[in-house]
């Protein structure tokens, strides 16, 4: 069942949002060439805790950590580790954080030094799919609008949306329905309704959509190796359109 925010349940979620974003600032600001993923998760835990919020991710289904930071090739929900990140690389940190009840949710892609126009080009595209859907995030459109036109834009540029993974509701609980898939048709799907809260999050890869799991047991990476990106929003419905809880630019 697709739970409906109170106005004051979605005010408690933008104070979150804003929170998170600027602790994604503050990371996307650490990442650098040399730097482990384990000091990036230390870094993004502290930065939670002295916020007085409590991280997401840690501890659900067993995860380990409070940030995902998944390199090249991997998708999402990866553990931090003693990995260095390197010259070329792109890295994608995603982090939630708890606050006052509520979950937000946000993930960015971030690249290192000298990196291929093309790698570059498929990061815009990502960023640029979630931004598209978003605008489709409106009362009296379905969820299928939202998935089709990612789909469409993405596979329009030359890329794919990995189909096995997906966006999803939130709020009290981190995962709540729907899933929210980033392919699919006009028209189909759950009617978007005033109130409802979800991520968008689209998952572009470079070869084809199809996923495997890696090492650790708990983050996915592409099954022929090309490289992915991954962004994502918090988002609550208005009357008119979408409210972006977690705007980088705030």
């Amino acid at each position: 069942m697709i739970t409906i925010k109170s106005p004051a349940e979605i005010k408690i979620m933008a104070e979150g949002g804003k929170i998170l974003t600027k602790i994604m600032k503050k990371l996307e600001e650490m990442v650098r060439i040399g730097i482990t993923t384990k000091e990036l998760g230390r870094f993004a835990e502290s930065l939670i805790l002295k916020s007085g919020g409590k991280p997401s991710f840690k501890g659900y289904e067993g995860f380990p950590a409070t940030l995902c930071t998944s390199i090249n090739e991997e998708i999402v929900h990866v553990a931090p580790s003693d990995r260095k990140l390197k010259e070329g690389d792109i890295i994608s940190l995603d982090l939630g954080i708890l606050f006052k009840g509520f979950h937000t949710d946000m993930a960015i892609t971030v690249s290192l030094g000298e990196v291929d126009p093309e790698v570059l080009r498929l990061i815009r595209v990502t960023k640029k799919a979630l931004k598209r859907g978003i605008k489709k995030a409106r009362p009296g459109n379905t969820f299928g609008d939202i998935s089709n036109t990612i789909q469409r834009y993405v596979e329009s540029q030359g890329f794919n949306v990995v189909r096995d993974l997906c966006g999803h509701g939130i709020g009290k609980d981190i995962h709540e329905d729907p899933k929210i898939l980033n392919y699919g048709k006009r028209h189909k799907g759950e009617e978007i309704k005033e109130g409802m809260t979800f991520c968008l999050e689209p998952m572009v890869t470079m070869g084809n959509w199809h996923i495997k799991k890696s090492k650790n047991g708990y983050g996915f990476k592409t099954a022929d190796g090309s490289l992915s990106a991954h962004f994502e929003h918090t988002v609550a419905v208005t009357k008119t359109g979408s409210q972006v809880l977690t705007d980088l630019k705030q």
